[in-house]
């Protein structure tokens, strides 16, 4: 099969396009055709060999990704062998989902109908599952003026998405005039670029403050954000695409009745694990309720797509299509 394996930790571009053997699916395994496998910031970190939160930088040599759509195409000992044929999303790989073949539990397979794309179906996988939860977390009405940074990523669509469905108002912060012009297609209030001095001071004058921040980039583009949110409103903290967190001081946040939540925190503590959360995410797909954006990247791109993220010059969930 094709796979993109990394033999070394460092750049971007140690990352090697090389036929490999094909994964053997193992008792209560299925080995899917890929179609579509889901790459995350994240893994441009353990690509260097950095742990992130609990994942620990993988053995070499290795195949990145968890998240793969396709079709399966055989089964191990003890699962039904009506399972072929079937298109499905996991986002539990075990063989590595940077391939044009992976293997996963066949537990973890979700259906997916006909008329739902591989990519979109990547994208909630994890990112739909993750915009839920943190959603879960802040709850938002019609009464909310919602503030979401990186705006045009994965989550950051999502959110904008749902914000103004619910009838909240929604701002959202981007990096450049495409990105800018893409949240004003999904629908925000005000689309602003946080790359132009005094971004802030547009939100300002034209909403007032915010009752919910939710920020994905952190860094002092967090601190900013967080500045606009009014006394007894909520900050939510789900990504570092700055390259450093942002978490308010707990005692100045207290003292302003800002409630300070750390969402990916939460979603690796939540009771139960995030089975529902991606079940509700890939229902919002089917239904239409949701539409995720996805950038595609071919298998043998997949240098490209690290450094797309790395350089944050990307828009929605990015793929790789073998």
């Amino acid at each position: 099969m094709d796979a993109i394996r990394l033999h070394t930790y460092g750049p971007a571009g140690n990352l090697r396009f090389e036929t490999v053997p094909d994964p053997v699916p193992g008792a209560g395994q299925a080995r899917i055709a890929v179609h579509a496998a889901g790459v995350h910031f994240v893994e441009t970190l353990l690509r260097q060999g950095q742990p992130v939160g609990p994942h620990p930088a993988p053995p070499l040599p290795a195949i990145l990704g968890q998240e793969v759509a396709g079709v399966v195409e055989s089964v191990g000992d003890g699962v039904s062998p009506d399972l072929v044929g079937r298109r499905v999303v996991t986002s539990d790989v075990v063989s590595g989902g940077y391939a044009s073949l992976a293997v996963a539990d066949a537990t973890t397979l979700a259906a997916l109908p006909d008329h739902v794309d591989f990519g979109a179906a990547v994208a909630m996988s994890t990112t739909g599952a993750t915009t839920f939860g943190l959603l879960e977390i802040a709850p938002l009405s019609a009464a909310d003026v919602v503030l979401a940074t990186a705006a045009a990523g994965g989550i950051g669509t999502l959110l904008v998405q749902y914000a103004k469905a619910v009838g909240a108002r929604v701002v959202g912060a981007a990096g450049g005039s495409a990105k800018v012009a893409r949240v004003r297609e999904l629908g925000a209030d005000l689309a602003v670029d946080y790359r132009l001095p005094g971004w802030d001071k547009v939100v300002r004058e034209a909403v007032g403050e915010v009752s919910v921040v939710f920020d994905g980039v952190g860094g002092e583009l967090g601190r900013v954000a967080y500045e606009l949110v009014g006394d007894g409103g909520r900050h939510v903290v789900f990504g570092s695409a700055a390259g450093e967190w942002f978490f308010p001081d707990a005692e100045e946040a207290a003292a302003r009745g800002v409630t300070v939540f750390d969402g990916i925190g939460y979603l690796l503590g939540r009771d139960g694990g995030v089975g529902d959360l991606q079940a509700r995410a890939l229902e919002a797909v089917a239904n239409g309720s949701l539409t995720p954006g996805v950038q595609a990247f071919p298998l043998a791109g997949a240098a490209e797509a690290h450094e797309a993220l790395k350089t944050r010059n990307t828009m929605g969930k990015v793929v790789l299509i073998p």
